[in-house]
């Protein structure tokens, strides 16, 4: 079978693996309840065949305001059945995000998933006169009080299509449309998130997204049979591809969601295979195993951090003998061997037990059976890496854009070599350039990655000169990021070319490397590193308010309440001095890069607000919400 679009690829799997599993979904009371992939199938022809009768048609655009759920994926493959596109955006959009993404994306038709978005999207329906339908799939409330708003537009259940859909009968017309469906149709307009300004609408292809899922197994191993945790908003584009590259060769999803407590019961009931997240979910797990073991006695906190400390150095001698050492420079191997080949055997044992002591706890608390994660959306800090490695679970980190659906490059299961993102995506070419020349640079230096593969976007919808500006005549996208070439291939990422920040003396910057490592800190959630046109750096730092209290307490320092204590001078100079300690010339930063100022924030960012959906800063949002404070910073 050729494999040319998303229903496709189910009806690949329903011939091979009918009978294994696609979905595990919560009843409600809270028991995942599998579905198998004909089982699967089955809905989403009825589900598309509701859609037809509904009125929904080749070339639609449906917008679809849903987090990530069982019925997510069955609408979105019904509606690539009839060859319609989905224009996706998860339920914590705010109210004006969506007004102009269902307008510019020209959606007459909406899929929401309860009448919290029903209520949001009634609120902005002057500026997105275009709706005609709304499709809701939690549909169980009283429609009355909205009947004078809803005047002009249909409105109908999920499980109301549903059934009308089965009774119809059509599963073998509905195939035939799936057998009109193409490589190059249309599938999905994901919206950027923002971070630099007005949301850009990025056209994916079936080509492009199952181009993702059809080269993965290379990368990461992945089998039919194995269940894959997700957590992340399904309107992303790297949830996006997670769903692909499970489904593809044929393993399940389970549906999660990204709070600590709710995950790692899930992890317990479903034993996943594999999970992916942002980075931040890694750092809270750390910072959660790290107070686990700071609330035991002196001995018990000791016994940690030693066995913490000597598997991330066994793990480094492992790395050196397998040759797993990042090669930025030319390296001799035999060298590596001889000086890694004792200190290897000689903690070996050491190692074990603390596998055994610490460790295996970690691994349990995952399910016991997690092969691998996959960390995306943001650069992994280098701390939170070293330590998950140390633990003994393995944590990928991928890179990417949504421009090219999105991944771009992601560490091998069978060498995952530190400090990278990996090598290129398997059939994708990935070069980095002189940001002023263009010219490719050896590996080793730094410059501007550029991309070309079949997962390239078609385009920015309604925007050609956009387009042109990020992909050239020749299909090579411009990633805007900065990043080197190991010797071997593997990627590094130093930056974001548009967050450079240039001092009056003339000096460039990349804040990213900086705010991770400052993240290192268990005191410090978020740090955003600002000083464009100063004299130099300060950062704008969200305390992790639960140690910062404890800290208080430990210290004798009286506060009234939680926003009242990050305005004390102890707390900010505290802050000041974490800074200090982690970026400073011994850490090897230079002196220009030295972070002289910081101001504590009294309350966390908020995805929607001042973070995108994968948790990246809006920068230029949070520079306009804090202008006056920021303006402080820099006064004399």
């Amino acid at each position: 079978m050729n494999i040319t679009t998303s229903p496709r690829m189910i009806q690949k799997n329903v011939r091979d693996y009918p009978n294994l599993t696609a979905q595990y979904s919560k009843n409600e009371a809270g028991d995942f309840q599998p579905t198998t992939f004909a089982e699967m199938y089955s809905e989403i022809l009825a589900y598309a065949a509701g859609l037809r009768e509904a009125g929904i048609k080749r070339a639609d655009h449906v917008g679809f305001i849903s987090d990530n759920r069982k019925e997510w994926l069955i609408s979105s493959l019904a509606l690539h059945c009839l060859g319609a596109a989905d224009v996706p955006r998860g339920c914590d959009s705010m109210a004006g995000e969506l007004a102009y993404i269902l307008s510019f994306g020209d959606c007459t038709s909406v899929i929401l998933e309860n009448e919290t978005q029903l209520k949001k999207i009634l609120s902005i329906r002057a500026q997105c006169p275009q709706i005609k339908m709304f499709i809701i799939i939690d549909n169980d409330f009283d429609k009355g009080p909205y009947q004078a708003e809803l005047s002009g537009i249909r409105i109908l259940g999920y499980r109301e299509i549903m059934e009308r859909g089965k009774t119809l009968g059509e599963e073998a017309s509905i195939e035939a449309e799936i057998e009109q469906g193409k490589a190059d149709d249309l599938a999905t307009i994901i919206f950027t998130s923002g971070t630099t300004g007005e949301p850009k609408g990025v056209m994916l292809s079936h080509k492009n997204i199952l181009h993702i899922a059809a080269h993965a197994p290379v990368a990461l191993d992945n089998k039919p049979g194995e269940i894959w945790l997700t957590v992340l908003p399904v309107w992303h584009s790297f949830e996006r591809a997670v769903q692909y590259i499970a489904l593809y060769p044929g393993g399940g999803l389970a549906y999660s969601k990204p709070v600590g407590k709710i995950m790692l019961a899930d992890c317990q009931k479903v034993r996943p295979v594999w999970m992916t997240s942002v980075p931040r979910i890694w750092e809270a797990l750390r910072s959660g195993v790290y107070r686990n073991a700071a609330s035991g006695s002196a001995v018990k906190k000791a016994l940690f951090n030693f066995f913490v400390a000597v598997s991330a150095f066994h793990e480094k001698m492992k790395n050196m003998l397998r040759g797993r050492t990042p090669q930025f420079t030319r390296r001799i191997a035999i060298l590596d061997i001889l000086v890694s080949f004792i200190p290897f055997l000689l903690l070996y044992p050491l190692r074990c037990l603390g596998n055994i002591l610490v460790f295996g706890k970690i691994k349990a608390m995952l399910g016991g059976r997690l092969k691998a994660a996959i960390s995306g959306g943001a650069a992994l800090p280098e701390a939170v890496d070293k330590f998950f490695t140390a633990a003994g679970v393995l944590v990928l980190e991928g890179y990417g854009l949504t421009e090219a659906a999105p991944v771009l490059a992601v560490r091998h299961f069978h060498n995952p070599v530190p400090e990278t993102i990996g090598p290129p995506f398997p059939d994708m070419e990935v070069v980095i350039r002189n940001p002023e020349t263009g010219k490719e640079m050896p590996p080793g230096e730094k410059g501007v990655l550029h991309a070309r593969g079949d997962q390239i976007m078609l385009g920015y919808y309604k925007k050609p000169e956009e387009t042109k500006k990020i992909i050239d005549s020749e299909g090579w996208l411009d990633s805007g990021d900065i990043g080197l070439k190991t010797w071997k291939g593997e990627i590094k990422l130093t930056g974001r070319a548009k967050d450079t920040i240039v001092l009056l003396g003339g000096e460039n910057i990349e804040p990213v490397p900086i705010e991770n490592k400052i993240r290192d800190s268990e005191y410090i959630d978020h740090a955003m590193v600002i000083g464009q046109d100063q004299k130099y750096l300060a950062a704008l730092v969200v305390p992790n308010l639960e140690r910062i209290e404890a800290y208080a307490k430990e210290n004798s320092i009286p506060y009234m309440d939680a926003e009242s204590l990050t305005k004390l001078s102890e707390i900010r100079d505290f802050i000041q001095s974490e800074i200090t300690m982690r970026i400073n010339q011994k850490a090897g930063f230079r002196g220009f890069e030295m972070i002289f100022r910081s101001l504590v924030l009294p309350k966390p960012f908020e995805p929607g607000i001042e973070l995108s959906g994968k948790q990246d800063y809006k920068r230029h949002v949070i520079m306009e919400m804090y202008k006056k404070e920021i303006a402080e910073l820099f006064s004399e």
